[in-house]
């Protein structure tokens, strides 16, 4: 007897997968099907980004640029010789540069410092009984030197922050610790505020009421080779206390 099928109609077969099969069926699950365009690939950078990060992105870069170009220009008018441009915005200028970003050429100068200036603080404190306790001189500019002694990357704040500061209140003082005009109570606050930031990390169970500084200059004695005699006594000079 002949079996007959349905014209058109396979015969069923069994199919068995191997696990060589499926491997590769999975890793052909994203290939583009033949004759399809592959996306091109992502550009890098910013130009990868899209639209809306693009614009956030170079508006950030512009304002950078600008706020770096505008400093180099008020630093450099601050530096250079007296001109035209740096007489007529003077006020915009030292507003803009005193007193983080003041620079100091006397390492150029043909008559260089020859003393050892120490600027010393101490404090009126309440202590947490009630008593009122003044601390002892502390030795800011020994802390610094300290700080940055056999450093091998010596911090540019410990270096220059407190010297710069007492130049600064030195140079807009008279010798009774008068301001001699508007630079005078910025260099205070100034002072006061490194002061401040010095003193109290030490003086945590009291209250600070009022602080107050000096400096110790002391001249730097001559070589020994030299016949120069130089007075070494070391002079004082104490500025009023500040209250905070």
């Amino acid at each position: 007897m002949v079996s007959r099928r349905p014209v058109g109609c396979q015969p069923l077969r069994s199919t068995l997968w191997t696990p060589d099969d499926r491997v590769g069926m999975e890793s052909n699950e994203h290939v583009p099907a033949e004759g399809a365009v592959p996306s091109p690939p992502r550009a890098p950078g910013i130009a990868g980004l899209s639209t809306p990060y693009r614009v956030v992105t170079a508006l950030a870069l512009g304002v950078v640029a600008v706020a770096a170009c505008t400093h180099l220009v008020l630093v450099f008018l601050h530096v250079a010789p007296s001109n035209t441009v740096s007489q007529q915005h003077a006020k915009t200028i030292d507003s803009w540069i005193y007193p983080e970003f003041e620079q100091n050429w006397k390492l150029f100068a043909p008559n260089p410092l020859q003393q050892n200036i120490a600027v010393e603080a101490r404090a009126d404190v309440r202590s947490e009984y009630g008593e009122l306790v003044t601390t002892p001189w502390r030795d800011l500019s020994a802390e610094d030197g300290e700080a940055i002694r056999h450093s091998l990357l010596p911090s540019h704040t410990r270096q220059n922050e407190l010297r710069r500061a007492w130049d600064f209140f030195t140079g807009s003082h008279d010798e009774d610790n008068r301001p001699n005009g508007e630079r005078g109570q910025l260099s205070e606050e100034y002072l006061r505020r490194i002061a401040l930031n010095r003193l109290a990390p030490q003086l945590r169970e009291g209250t600070i009421l009022r602080i107050q500084l000096r400096s110790a200059t002391t001249a730097v004695p001559a070589p020994k080779w030299s016949t120069e005699t130089t007075d070494t006594q070391t002079y004082y000079r104490e500025l009023p206390w500040w209250t905070l």
